[in-house]
């Protein structure tokens, strides 16, 4: 899914009083985790990654790595904290993909 700037703006302020829920470390980023952040966006639809200042990841390939794994969108990386963001399959969790605004055509 293709994100206007709106979209992206609409989504940062969305994710501007969250906190990070995963954090990559010393280990980096394994199949595990990956996993895991899969299931978290799933039922959150936004969250936070943030690194750790031991890890040797660099932000922008975690953010690239969970975009081609998971097919979110890396909405923001700001620092050593990247906002991901992918729309519920479940309607149950649709919270915020209902409020994003529509894309002009």
């Amino acid at each position: 899914m293709k994100l206007t700037g709106k979209q992206k703006r609409f989504l940062r302020s969305q994710a501007h009083h969250l906190t990070p829920i995963f954090q990559v470390g010393k280990g980096g980023l394994n199949d595990d985790m990956v996993k895991q952040i899969g299931e978290a966006v799933e039922k959150r639809e936004l969250i936070k990654v943030s690194l750790l200042q031991n890890t040797d990841e660099e932000v922008d390939d975690v953010a690239l790595a969970l975009e081609k794994a998971l097919k979110v969108n890396a909405v923001q990386v700001i620092g050593r904290v990247i906002v991901l963001f992918k729309p519920s399959s479940q309607e149950k969790y649709q919270r915020i993909s209902t409020e994003l605004p529509r894309a002009s055509r």
